[in-house]
């Protein structure tokens, strides 16, 4: 490298990591200043440190709480002056001093503040304002208004003093902590005693397949109980919306249902549309088992043999098998063409292909018809046949080079002990 070059080289390495190291000390900066700010609010605000030094500081209190992160003291929810030091100013009714709100108020309480378009768009625009109005419509907010102490309201779900947005993972409706929130109440069988409601939601969600995706496997996509229930309007799904509720992640799966004769069925009898089948807090991984007429077929629960739902049933079962042999099938040959090191990459295309079917085909049991089943089916056979052809050809191929290659062996070796003796007459002579 030239000498000159090597110096604008050198040169913009050291304006790069000049850079970098500026931006990394103003991230820092930023946070400590930041972190700063708090600790200077709080040792200003006079209702903090009082009750910090008396050790009175409310349980659970989080001085990283939202509302102190955007500087709303103590006083931004219970009134008073924060900047007296004297008990009677700080805690004076003149200074608007409200104290702990009652039981019935706290939704009034927070809502003063989260109802308010123009006093929320300052701190989060995007914050719905409605929270308040969604809870009187809910079950909690109705039984509350009926006088009954015993529901949950604003502070049960989020706490009083450490609040966090739902986005942090320290929150209380965290979606990995909503279960656990929600069983707080719900799992409490003296408080349910009066209700009638079974307690043991939490431990059949935790072993359904909802459950498992999002404790287990920590997908926050997956589905905990607000996702059904609502947030702040949270109601048990009714008759007709159950279907609806699931129906906001299993899009076609409802379509298909809802066209069905078996949909107006259900609510003549007045069966839970996807319930009925697969559950509600329960919800075990659909599986082709579930359908047929034998075994632990949910069919069985509602025909008997004869009648035609016994039929379909029986003939969407044996196509869903059919093709998934066959797709079985595919499967191991395709691992037997890896494992002599053969080309695979149409084979899997048509492998990925059937399987689409597959999910297709199982998403259309759902019409309960067998003829449109046998549509994606017989897609999905001919994609897997056709990969099963494949295999067996490259296999055929993998012997055949195998045969030529031992042949090439044998007609190297005759040359070479041929020019031998060739090379050792020529030798002798």
């Amino acid at each position: 490298m030239r000498p000159r070059l090597r110096g604008v080289v050198v040169a913009c390495a050291a304006m790069a990591a000049g850079a970098a190291w500026a931006a990394m000390v103003g991230a820092q900066d930023v946070t400590t200043t930041a972190d700063e700010e708090r600790k200077r609010f709080l040792a200003e605000d006079q209702c903090y440190v009082c009750h910090q030094e008396e050790d009175m500081l409310p349980e659970g209190f989080d001085d990283g709480d939202v509302h102190v992160q955007h500087g709303l003291s103590c006083a931004g929810c219970h009134g008073g002056d924060p900047a007296s030091d004297d008990e009677d100013v700080a805690m004076s009714k003149a200074k608007g001093f409200v104290g702990v709100p009652g039981k019935r108020q706290i939704a009034e309480f927070c809502g003063r503040c989260h109802s308010s378009i123009d006093f929320m768009r300052s701190y989060q625009p995007r914050i719905p304002t409605d929270q308040v109005a969604q809870y009187n419509t809910s079950r909690h907010g109705q039984k509350l208004r009926e006088g009954d102490t015993n529901v949950a309201d604003c502070t049960s779900c989020h706490t009083s003093h450490a609040i966090h947005p739902a986005s942090d993972a320290r929150s209380t409706v965290y979606p990995l902590h909503v279960p656990t929130t929600c069983n707080h109440c719900h799992g409490d069988a003296k408080r349910m005693a009066g209700y009638g409601i079974p307690t043991n939601q939490y431990d059949k969600y935790v072993g359904s397949v909802h459950g498992t995706a999002l404790l287990e496997n920590q997908d926050t996509g997956a589905p905990a109980c607000n996702d059904c229930h609502g947030n702040h309007g949270a109601m048990p799904p009714g008759l007709t919306s159950i279907s609806q509720v699931c129906g906001t992640c299993h899009v076609n799966n409802l379509q298909y249902f809802s066209a069905t004769r078996m949909a107006e069925a259900f609510e003549e009898e007045g069966f839970h549309g996807c319930e009925e089948c697969h559950g509600n807090h329960a919800i075990a991984h659909a599986n082709d088992d579930m359908v047929g007429t034998s075994g632990d077929a949910v069919c069985l629960d509602c025909h008997e043999e004869g009648d035609d739902g016994w039929e379909s049933a029986a003939a969407i079962r044996e196509q869903l098998r059919t093709l998934t042999t066959t797709y079985d099938e595919a499967i191991a040959k395709q691992g037997e063409v890896q494992r002599k090191g053969m080309d695979d990459v149409d084979i899997e295309y048509l492998l990925k292909d059937a399987h689409q079917s597959l999910i297709q085909a199982r998403t259309l049991v759902h019409t309960f018809d067998p003829e449109k089943v046998a549509v994606k089916i017989d897609e999905g056979l001919a994609k897997a046949k056709e990969a099963v052809t494949e295999a067996d050809a490259a296999v055929e191929e993998f012997y055949f080079r195998r045969r030529g290659f031992g042949l090439a062996t044998i007609f190297i070796t005759v040359l070479i002990v041929a020019l031998a003796f060739k090379i050792r007459q020529m030798g002798r002579g």
